[in-house]
């Protein structure tokens, strides 16, 4: 993958969660923030969970209460690069986590 596609496949990732949880029918109070492809979400605890792209490794990062994950594309998934898991699988473990509300993608 050349820097190009990366950019295009991160922003949609980015924009794809934006809009989850934008329009996210459920109780959690999620703020979410895109700036710089970094992606901030905000929880009533003051907790914050940060999304965002590592361009020099073509991956995305994600930091957590429970911890950081790097992630890489493979077969049309951002995949953990350490448990095999899947990005949206364990982001959405994580809201459900900082905003003590059930939460899935």
């Amino acid at each position: 993958m050349n820097d190009s596609e990366f950019h295009q496949l991160a922003e949609q990732l980015l924009s794809s969660i934006e809009e989850h949880i934008d329009n996210y029918d459920g109780d959690a109070d999620i703020d979410s923030e895109i700036n710089g492809g970094v992606m901030t979400l905000s929880f009533e605890d003051g907790s914050k969970i940060i999304i965002n792209k590592q361009e020099a490794f073509h991956q995305i990062w994600l930091a957590t209460k429970q911890g950081g994950y790097h992630y890489n594309y493979q077969d049309g998934k951002w995949i953990c690069d350490r448990s095999g898991q899947e990005f949206l699988s364990m982001l959405g473990n994580a809201i459900t986590f900082q905003s003590h509300t059930p939460f899935s993608f």
